[in-house]
Parts: structure tokens; sequence; C-alpha cells
């Protein structure tokens, strides 16, 4: 289970598994590796919640071994 982190950890960490960016686009901004695109939330004041960090890792199509090792 992924811990909950701030959204500069979370851009910094798919910085690290090959993503690039983040990009605006349209309501929320979004990172792309190998023509896939993944939408992260906005900039957030507090740490994002567990669900949602859990959401994006899925939607990313990584593994937790891969995201606990970066």
């Amino acid at each position: 289970m992924p811990k909950s982190i701030s959204w500069r950890k979370l851009v910094r960490k798919l910085n690290k598994l090959g993503f690039y960016g983040p990009f605006s686009g349209g309501r929320h901004l979004f990172m792309e590796r190998n023509g896939h695109k993944i939408y992260i939330p906005n900039p957030h004041r507090s740490d994002l919640s567990v669900g949602l960090v859990a959401m994006i890792i899925r939607q990313a199509k990584i593994s937790l071994e891969d995201w606990n090792k970066i």
C-alpha cells in the first residue's frame, strides 16, 4: 500500500519512472511515457491521500515494488 505523499514527490517519482511532464491539459495536468498518458491532480497544499496515490499508480500501470524502490 502506498503512503500519502506531497504533489512534488509524486511528480519526482513519476519522472524517475520514465514519465515526462507535467503538462497542462484542460482541467488536470498530465504526464506521459511512451504515448501513455496519466492524469494527475492539480498541486495541493496538503499531501495527496493514499487512495488517490494508489489510483494514480494503477493508472500508470506501475507495480508497487517499482513504486516503493524509488
